[in-house]
């Protein structure tokens, strides 16, 4: 085990990929000899030879194509849409191409394609270098959609990506990525001597179907994915609330077992996410909990969002949700 931060340990899930399966390709725009926008990719090149680690025009739409065609031939391509707000140009090949292709050819083709692209705000990106799109992706049949938030779970998880058999959206917090950023703007924590930052060099995997429990409790559950994991257990620990924390990890297939588990021990439920509220998938989990929790529910659920309007460029901390909004909610679910 060695300390990394997430940028570190993505590079070694893709380096440990590449080692192990001649068939995964490396590409994106400015992946190869740069190393990507946030160096995820620094050095794969030259150890992997530039047949496996290129770059991509600046073409969304036709870098998703092009991971088509490989997937659907024998190839596990790994692309990167380098910020998660730029996707929208490759929607079409991923949603009607690359998440139908089983489906379609009745199964006579799988496509194993795994598109990461950092997503969220944090880092004073402005409107188009903070969004957090990832519900968009949830409503499309054919796809599973993985949001990490640790070095150690975005590692398994994306080993997990690469080998799926159908395509994954894999979402990454870029806010989180050299260090675990609470919701304070001026107090930024690295990954230094987080337990979550200890990640075996070697292979390994997480099921991509399990959600974490990141924190104990029995008065109230908070589910959150992404950055907003480590801004909810800043919160839980201002509330004073002991709180169930669970890191959601992917949200297609997500973990119905153990947020129904946890639900029917607290009786109360916070979902945090930085998405607007409309139509996030925090309100998906909001009917299934209904259906399966209802008469465990104490109070209604509370949702913590981000605002129903396009990202500031200039108050994005009173954009996202912050410690201080999460533990209102908390307080709320224990009035009843």
């Amino acid at each position: 085990m060695v300390n990394m931060n997430m940028v570190l340990s993505i590079n070694s899930a893709l380096d440990a990929m590449l080692e192990r399966d001649n068939n995964t390709v490396v590409f994106g725009q400015d992946i190869g000899y740069f190393g990507g926008v946030f160096r995820t990719c620094d050095g794969l090149q030259e150890k992997h030879g530039k047949h496996r680690v290129f770059d991509a025009p600046l073409a969304e739409g036709g870098i998703a194509a092009m991971a088509f065609g490989m997937g659907i031939n024998g190839l596990r391509p790994v692309f990167e849409i380098q910020f998660s707000d730029y996707i929208f140009p490759a929607y079409d090949q991923i949603v009607n191409e690359i998440a139908k292709v089983r489906h379609r050819s009745g199964g006579e083709f799988t496509c194993p394609v795994t598109i990461r692209t950092p997503a969220g705000g944090g880092i004073k990106g402005g409107h188009h270098h903070s969004q957090s799109p990832e519900a968009q992706f949830t409503h499309t049949p054919g796809l599973k959609v993985v949001y990490c938030s640790t070095p150690y779970n975005a590692k398994g998880l994306l080993i997990s990506a690469i080998e799926s058999n159908d395509p994954v959206v894999f979402f990454e917090p870029k806010r989180c990525y050299r260090g675990p950023f609470y919701g304070d703007p001026h107090n930024v924590p690295t990954w230094k001597d987080h337990p979550e930052a200890e990640v075996p060099e070697s292979y390994y995997k997480i099921p991509l179907e399990q959600a974490r429990i990141a924190m104990r409790g029995d008065a109230c559950t908070v589910i959150a994915w992404g950055a907003m994991v480590h801004v909810a257990e800043q919160a839980i620990r201002d509330s004073g609330v002991n709180c169930e924390l669970i890191d959601l990890q992917t949200l297609v297939p997500w973990d119905r077992e153990t947020v129904t588990e946890s639900i029917k021990k607290t009786g109360r439920c916070v979902i945090v996410h930085e998405a607007p509220k409309t139509s996030g998938f925090g309100a998906e989990m909001v009917a299934s909990i209904q259906e399966r929790c209802f008469y465990h529910l104490e109070c209604p659920i509370e949702r913590v969002t981000g605002w129903d309007t396009p990202f500031p460029h200039t108050m994005e901390w009173d954009y996202m949700p912050s410690p201080a909004r999460i533990a209102e909610a908390i307080h709320k679910t224990q009035e009843v």
